[in-house]
């Protein structure tokens, strides 16, 4: 039999393999070197129409820790905060970016796409655009913008271009292995 005594080294091994695994797997997040949470969004993403002057270029999104088994990735950036109701009000959609991909650069939502990953698509946005379509609250109202990820467990996912919020957020997460948000902030 072995005493308390003897067994303290093995207990303390087995530990130390357990904390290095748990340090091995990787939380899934989206981070961004242009936007920040304590601080409102800079006018280079905000839209460039409807009494809002910005660039309306979209910023730079970088993730990683996806779990095993993803396919690909689906990203959504909705407003909760804008008039009209749930889900909210839709300014960027990507789908069918592939399992590969580990960022989008900024500008990578430009209508055509053009610095997007291969495969990957926009869908309509709720500004009737293809692309990214920056932050433009009513005057003195702060919005919320949530950049939720979605890993894949199939890719590609069958969105058809015209669909609504509500039947692309059931889709993605009808195929969603895990989810990470980010949220950042504009007020005009």
């Amino acid at each position: 039999m072995t005493s308390l005594r003897d067994a303290r080294p093995m207990m303390s091994a087995c530990m130390l393999a357990m904390a290095a695994v748990a340090a091995e797997a990787q939380v899934f997040s989206l981070t961004s070197t242009d936007l920040d949470v304590a601080h409102p969004m800079a006018a280079t993403f905000v839209f460039d129409q409807g009494g809002c002057h910005g660039k309306n270029e979209s910023p730079q999104l970088a993730w990683n820790g996806a779990p095993a088994g993803t396919k690909g990735y689906a990203l959504t950036v909705l407003d909760p905060d804008a008039p009209g109701g749930a889900p909210g009000f839709r300014h960027w959609v990507v789908v069918d970016l592939p399992e590969s991909a580990a960022s989008l650069p900024r500008g990578a939502g430009a209508a055509g796409g053009g610095k997007l990953p291969a495969g990957a698509r926009q869908l309509t946005n709720d500004f009737e655009t293809n692309g990214w379509g920056g932050p433009c609250p009513p005057e003195g109202q702060t919005h919320r913008y949530f950049f939720e990820l979605y890993a894949l467990k199939t890719a590609p996912v069958v969105i058809p271009e015209k669909a609504s919020t509500q039947d692309i957020i059931a889709a993605v997460q009808g195929a969603a292995l895990a989810k990470t948000t980010f949220v950042a902030s504009y007020k005009r």
